[in-house]
């Protein structure tokens, strides 16, 4: 069943409709704000979009639109969180690391986290939902609201962060 289908059974009120599209999509969720914030606070913060989500399907306009519209409430969960979390500590959010987790490794994705911990939030984001949720470069350009050639040398850029710190780890070894 189509993402779409299962959002306007979901606006008629069918509960089960809504568990079917909780299950789709609540790994690529949380697999996107792990990424983002490190396991630790995924649980929480994918929760809290979640409520999000159901308090706005009623009024979503183009359900077809349905995963940009997501991890775009996703985005704005995780910069809230940061938001916070950085105005109590004052540390920049350009250097906050994202803790290696038991699920990473589980995934066989550990290695990956843990590189991706070292670059600066905007590319570690592109990076997450370009590659880790196999999002288009549209759909990455809503959800980040900027356009898609910012999309590309943001993905550009993390690709050269990203191959960088891995050839330095490959020769500390």
């Amino acid at each position: 069943m189509t993402d779409e289908l299962l959002v306007l059974r979901c606006q008629l009120g069918e509960p089960e409709a809504l568990t079917e599209l909780v299950r789709d999509w609540h790994i690529p969720v949380w697999n996107y704000v792990r990424g983002m914030l490190g396991a630790d606070r995924a649980d929480d913060v994918t929760q809290e979009i979640w409520l999000a989500v159901i308090r706005g399907l009623p009024r979503l306009r183009t359900p077809g639109r349905f995963a940009p519209w997501l991890f775009t409430i996703a985005r704005r969960a995780v910069t809230d969180r940061l938001r916070q979390e950085y105005s109590v500590t004052e540390v920049c959010a350009q250097e906050e690391p994202v803790t290696e987790d038991a699920a990473g490794a589980l995934v066989d994705r550990a290695g990956l986290v843990a590189a991706l911990s070292g670059l600066p939030v905007r590319e570690r984001e592109v990076l997450v939902l370009f590659y880790l949720e196999d999002l288009t470069l549209e759909d990455c350009a809503e959800i980040c609201a900027v356009p898609v050639g910012t999309v590309k040398s943001r993905l550009n850029r993390a690709r050269r962060m990203l191959r960088d710190h891995l050839t330095e780890e490959g020769s500390k070894r």
